[in-house]
């Protein structure tokens, strides 16, 4: 392995590192990474997860997901509200208990921001569209983990999920649609605005190195 290959290899293990610990903070401090929003919490952390995929790859994008996940089964295991039964096999709330279609919901969605985010971005970088790409990437990436969440939810947990935030069965689905269209569109803006305004400007520096 040559100088310069072992250096980009642990250059993108300490920016790895960065990411794996801006995560962490994200979801140790209130309101910096999950916001509460009735019974469930509104994030902030497939930002940062969809600039590192964007930065790193789809790898290390994937990696970055999977940090997210656990650290949402963290939160959800050790602060609890009426539907971490959903994101946590450890939690029982209500008298409903997690279990290993938890952890489904909880990592496979936040996998699928950093591939979502690195593929989208890479498309369109390829054709000369790097800043719509930016942009879309960041969306496409946040609206990918509130429709797996909501419709992991849904399949595996429906009448609990229903039960637990006093809602009847036959209008989860509408409710599920109003949550995709409400706060899964606001933190699909609010993810392409900050990727595309980061990542610009990340990439303008290192170009001038």
């Amino acid at each position: 392995m040559g100088k310069k290959v072992r250096y980009e290899h642990t250059k993108e293990l300490v920016l790895m590192s960065v990411f794996i610990a801006i995560i962490v903070i994200q979801a140790v401090i209130p309101f910096l990474g999950f916001i509460p929003i009735g019974a469930m919490n509104a994030s902030l952390i497939q930002v940062t997860v969809a600039i590192g995929a964007i930065l790193l790859g789809p790898k290390c994008g994937a990696g970055l997901g999977f940090t997210f996940g656990l650290v949402s089964i963290w939160k959800n295991t050790f602060m609890p509200n009426p539907t971490s039964f959903c994101f946590s096999p450890f939690v029982s709330t209500g008298g409903f208990h997690g279990d290993i279609r938890s952890l489904v919901i909880s990592l496979i969605p936040r996998i699928g921001i950093g591939l979502g985010a690195w593929y989208v971005y890479h498309f369109f970088s390829k054709r000369g569209k790097q800043k719509i790409g930016l942009l879309v990437g960041g969306a496409i990436a946040s609206l990918i983990n509130t429709i797996l969440v909501m419709g992991f939810i849904y399949l595996f947990f429906g009448r609990q999920y229903a039960h637990a935030t006093n809602r009847a069965m036959e209008g989860m689905i509408v409710f599920i649609m109003g949550v995709i269209g409400t706060q899964g569109v606001l933190e699909a803006v609010v993810t392409a605005v900050i990727t595309f305004g980061v990542v610009t400007s990340l990439l303008k520096a290192r170009n001038h190195q």
